[in-house]
């Protein structure tokens, strides 16, 4: 169950110092906060975040509950002008580090999720760095995960094969890649409803085939 205001750039609870009440009445196997945070982004910023997020951290501890932390790292406009506005090359060159340094300024804050959610990365090294980060400590028990953030399936695809397999990521969740085009085509009326859900159980179903195979393979 999200617990953030949707869609703003500095992370808030949707009830304020009522999330707890909220959490409680809806009984979720996972409290999830969607948080973007650049460790070279707004320092004021960035230390609201991690109090409040601490905050959520230290709450659910004490009520035996877990949190899922997805993080995303947009790129300050000094790192792209770094790439020379390359958001492909910022991805692969500057965002694997900027996200180990968030999961590490994060965890030095008291936040401390049962499940990291990142970004997908594009060299399996990278996956290790930050499986590595998310399990420092003791943290054995952490996982990660991968989104999807819309991206196309080739690409997505790539993202599978390099994260399956490596000690700590257990999987993905993915949503627009998988639903976004048939439901465009379904609000068209170029498909039925009966023929979009086949298609978005195709599309979920070939992304399960691509990590189990590439799970098995660097096994």
């Amino acid at each position: 169950m999200p617990v953030e205001k949707s869609g703003q750039s500095e992370f808030d609870f949707e009830y304020g110092v009522d999330f707890g009440q909220h959490i409680e009445a809806f009984d979720p196997a996972y409290a999830k906060v969607l948080v973007r945070y650049n460790p070279d982004g707004d320092s004021a910023m960035n230390l609201r975040q991690l109090t409040r997020l601490a905050e959520l951290s230290s709450w659910l501890r004490e009520h035996g509950r877990r949190l899922l932390f997805e993080l995303l790292v947009p790129a300050e406009p000094a790192q792209l002008a770094k790439v020379g506005g390359d958001c492909e090359l910022y991805d692969l060159e500057l965002r694997p580090e900027l996200t180990v340094r968030a999961i590490a300024e994060a965890q030095a804050a008291g936040v401390e999720p049962e499940i990291w959610k990142v970004e997908g990365l594009d060299r399996r090294e990278d996956y290790q760095r930050v499986a590595e980060k998310a399990r420092v400590g003791g943290r054995d028990g952490v996982a990660c995960i991968i989104l999807g953030r819309g991206a196309d399936p080739a690409k997505l695809e790539n993202w599978l094969r390099q994260e399956a397999g490596v000690p700590g990521f257990i999987g993905f969740a993915i949503g627009r890649t998988i639903w976004q085009q048939p439901l465009r085509e379904l609000l068209a009326r170029k498909l039925d409803r009966a023929g979009a859900s086949r298609l978005i159980a195709n599309n979920y179903l070939r992304m399960i085939a691509i990590y189990v195979g590439a799970r098995a393979a660097w096994s």
